[in-house]
């Protein structure tokens, strides 16, 4: 959690330091940028943590992804070239389908992306804990054990868990695959919604697209898009309602009822 938090901050106000060196923020207040920079500090001091051991990594690792593609997408904006809804719906699809896949090949798909981040094969123990609870996810495959049905205090207990540490395997535990593939569609809608938003504001398009990609890397190896009340989740939930508002209500234009 604690995490997520640092990503979540970490992110936007880079995202909001590079909008403003464009010129594309209002200028901030007296002593604004000092302290969205002790912040910032402070966020990314958490994220190392006091060793490599105990370096939120997921989160690391999702955010370079998130910075990757935000300084791609300001050079695609810079050199003319915009890529189109359906690119980057078959980008978003791609993660879903390998953070889905990993489950089920319990991790051999970045066996060597793991010892650069400091982690072993495992991934710290998850491939064996996904292991563990594959199979009882597979006795209900379809419409899965219900909303909170699998983690009862009887198997909290029993497996000394209380996630399964990877979200996709999270929502097939709970909503089965027919909840895996509406996730999907809400997700790709949203991508959608992003690429739309672009037209009207890019920088705010694009922190929705970022945010995105970086939720879906970092529900891999963590439960982080399988409720409402995972701040990641919680994230996309505003943009979207946000994004939807600021495209349907425009300053000056009356909507006809």
């Amino acid at each position: 959690g604690l995490g997520r938090l640092c990503l979540i901050a970490a992110f936007f106000l880079i995202w909001t330091f590079i909008k403003r060196w464009q010129g594309r923020d209002p200028s901030a207040v007296k002593y604004q940028t000092y302290a969205e920079i002790v912040v910032l500090i402070l966020a990314f001091w958490l994220l190392n943590g006091p060793s490599i051991i105990s370096m939120s990594a997921t989160a690391v690792a999702s955010m370079a992804a998130g910075l990757a593609v935000f300084v791609g997408l300001l050079l695609m904006k810079k050199w003319k070239i915009y890529a189109t809804a359906n690119t980057l719906v078959a980008i978003i699809a791609a993660v879903i389908l390998f953070g889905t896949i990993m489950v089920f090949t319990g991790g051999s798909t970045i066996g060597s992306f793991t010892s650069s981040v400091g982690r072993d094969a495992t991934l710290t123990g998850r491939t064996e804990i996904w292991a563990e609870l594959l199979p009882l996810a597979m006795l209900r495959p379809i419409v899965g054990h219900g909303v909170g049905g699998f983690w009862s205090p009887e198997a909290k207990a029993k497996h000394q868990l209380t996630e399964a540490h990877s979200g996709y395997l999270e929502i097939i535990l709970d909503y089965g695959f027919i909840g895996l593939l509406l996730f999907s569609l809400f997700l790709l809608s949203s991508c959608r919604k992003a690429h739309r938003e672009m037209k009207h504001d890019y920088y705010w398009g694009s922190l929705w697209i970022c945010f995105l990609l970086m939720s879906l890397i970092h529900n891999i190896s963590e439960s982080s898009l399988n409720s409402f009340a995972n701040q990641l989740t919680a994230v996309l939930l505003f943009l979207a309602v946000s994004s939807t508002a600021s495209t349907r209500y425009k300053p000056g234009v009356l909507r006809k009822t």
